[in-house]
């Protein structure tokens, strides 16, 4: 790589960041020996994930926050990496968010990159922590990262952002299945978007007994083993994020403000309790598993020969042979 590609990028070039991205998204070799040039660069930015179920609104709410970050004091530049679903037939992909997001785009400090999720599992695509290192290293001061948004096994989102945005709609019953999906586990901000809607009331009730339950279970299995009736200021050691619960209408940009702000002081205090660290470290982790797991998958399969391969599938195929019993035969070639 050219050793002033990531002074280009940090002047704005938006050219040579657009090309990057694509090389990096590729899996090239140009954009790997670019990632290896830019890694010193990353750690910097703010990685916002915000996932939720389809309809929920969850692209107008990005194009409203991309505003509202825009409009702080110290002029930050926003990135968003868009992860849309792939058609198992064709492999294609809408990529709508850039047609919900028109407003953002004519901004020369925000960037929008649609992604395909290409089949992986987990709301996120292949290369999107990838992605999101370039955007970083690039001196974008926010990532935000919108999920595929296809139901309750988008977990990866967790392991790569910062603050984890869950966004829910009233009158769907999804507060329930919010129940089974682990959503307090999940999210460090609660939104309940077009909250005009009737049954609205309802819902942030329902989100916020429930937040205030999972925290009270949290408090209560703290490391000193305080009981639910110990006064906090007794027996909390270190700091602890209250999840807040909060109403918006994306359309209207209303409510959006109280999210920045509550975007802003997550970020705060995980900086201050040393929680970014170790969601930084958390993070490189599950990268560097992801990329061993691929390797490793790459090399075998560029070992065994095609005709091997198939002969096995053809024994599973006609049960003479179990899958497990194929995997084990597998590995030993």
């Amino acid at each position: 790589m050219k050793p002033t590609l990531l002074d280009e990028l940090r002047k704005g070039d938006r050219l040579a960041l657009s090309r990057l991205l694509t090389q990096v998204e590729r899996d090239t070799p140009s954009g790997r020996a670019a990632l290896e040039e830019l890694f010193p660069a990353t750690g910097h930015a703010h990685k916002i994930g915000i996932t939720g179920p389809p309809g929920s609104g969850k692209s107008t709410l990005v194009n409203a926050l991309v505003y509202a970050l825009r409009s702080l004091e110290n002029d930050p530049k926003v990135a968003v990496v868009a992860v849309d679903p792939t058609s198992p037939f064709s492999g294609g992909a809408i990529l709508g968010d850039r047609v919900r997001m028109l407003e953002s785009q004519s901004d020369p400090k925000v960037f929008i990159r649609s992604m395909a999720s290409r089949g992986a599992l987990g709301g996120l695509a292949e290369r999107t922590a990838a992605v999101t290192q370039v955007f970083d290293a690039a001196g974008y001061d926010f990532v935000i990262i919108e999920t595929v948004g296809a139901g309750q096994s988008e977990v990866d989102i967790v392991r790569l952002a910062h603050t984890t945005i869950v966004v829910d709609i009233p009158g769907t019953g999804d507060d329930i299945q919010s129940i089974k999906a682990g959503i307090l586990e999940i999210a460090d901000i609660l939104v309940v978007n077009k909250s005009d809607h009737p049954g609205a009331d309802a819902t942030l009730r329902n989100l916020s007994t429930m937040v205030a339950m999972g925290q009270r279970r949290q408090y209560s299995a703290t490391k000193h083993g305080p009981s639910l009736s110990t006064p906090k200021a007794e027996t909390e050691a270190e700091p602890a994020w209250y999840v807040p619960v909060l109403k918006t209408i994306a359309a209207e940009k209303t409510g959006i403000e109280r999210l920045a702000d509550a975007i802003l002081r997550h970020g705060a205090y995980l900086r201050e309790s040393g929680m970014w660290e170790q969601k930084e470290a958390a993070a490189l982790r599950e990268t560097i598993i992801k990329m061993l797991a691929s390797t490793l998958l790459k090399n075998w399969r560029a070992r065994i020969p095609d005709e091997e391969l198939e002969a096995i599938l053809a024994k599973v195929s006609a049960r003479n042979i179990s899958p497990q019993e194929a995997v084990e035969r597998l590995l030993a070639l």
